[in-house]
């Protein structure tokens, strides 16, 4: 089985991601595609194992495997959890409604450690632009921003909504180059601030529900495997029974 038939046979959701997805999108804006896909489970049996993620085999398209998926949505990954979240859904069948369902175990206070960290990893970068090129990519610091204010609002709320609403001019400002990097970075600087203020009192659990989330994962690698055992039995009876010469 090839890595394009994972994702062509194989995928249980995929939506659009990226600037279309946050309500960011300009007449020249990319359409990046994420997904998920399920490995039938006979395969895990080999000693080569499926992969854990695959590029392609479209344009901008990248896809977990369900499992690494689960396993980094655990960790709160900023791009796992909004992913799930995507308001732009392109395919999905009971297997993807059953995971989307699972969203809020995903959710945590986690989510605060690693927002923030992605976001300061990505502003230190910014910063090195500034020194090296006396200007940051105005575009990545737009989406430092966006990821920023739905990291805060995740931690308020207890939501993670991923559309920039009423942010979407003074963002697309930002990408322009309209605001200097002065105000850009004191706008960092306050969503950080909030950030960490709400983060004690956030209506979040603590820790993701591990468990409910591992229950699914085994059920449907359950189904999986005595999928492939019915099929293959079919097979055999047809084989058996002279159908196939």
């Amino acid at each position: 089985m090839t890595s394009a038939d994972l994702v062509r046979d194989h995928t249980i959701y995929s939506c659009v991601m990226g600037s279309r997805a946050f309500g960011l999108a300009t007449d020249g804006s990319d359409t990046d595609r994420r997904g998920v896909f399920l490995a039938p489970t006979p395969l895990f049996w080999r000693f080569e194992k499926p992969p854990t993620h695959l590029e392609g085999p479209a344009d901008e398209q990248f896809s977990w495997e369900l499992e690494r998926f689960c396993e980094l949505a655990l960790r709160a990954n900023p791009n796992v959890l909004e992913c799930l979240h995507s308001p732009l859904v392109e395919r999905i069948d009971d297997t993807g409604r059953e995971l989307l369902s699972l969203r809020g175990a995903f959710l945590s206070r986690q989510a605060h450690q690693t927002f923030m960290r992605y976001a300061e990893g990505q502003r230190r970068k910014l910063e090195s632009d500034v020194r090296l090129h006396g200007a940051p990519r105005w575009k990545h610091a737009m989406h430092l921003l966006r990821l920023l204010g739905s990291g805060r609002d995740l931690l308020r709320t207890g939501e993670l909504v991923i559309d920039v609403g009423a942010d979407r001019e003074r963002l697309l400002a930002v990408k322009r180059g309209e605001v200097p990097w002065q105000r850009v970075e004191e706008w960092m600087t306050r969503l950080t601030a909030e950030a960490d203020a709400v983060a004690p009192g956030s209506p979040l659990p603590p820790e993701p529900d591990r468990a409910r989330v591992e229950d699914f994962l085994f059920r449907i690698r359950r189904v999986s495997a005595l999928q492939s055992y019915a099929d293959d039995e079919v097979a055999q009876r047809v084989v058996d029974g002279g159908l196939v010469r």
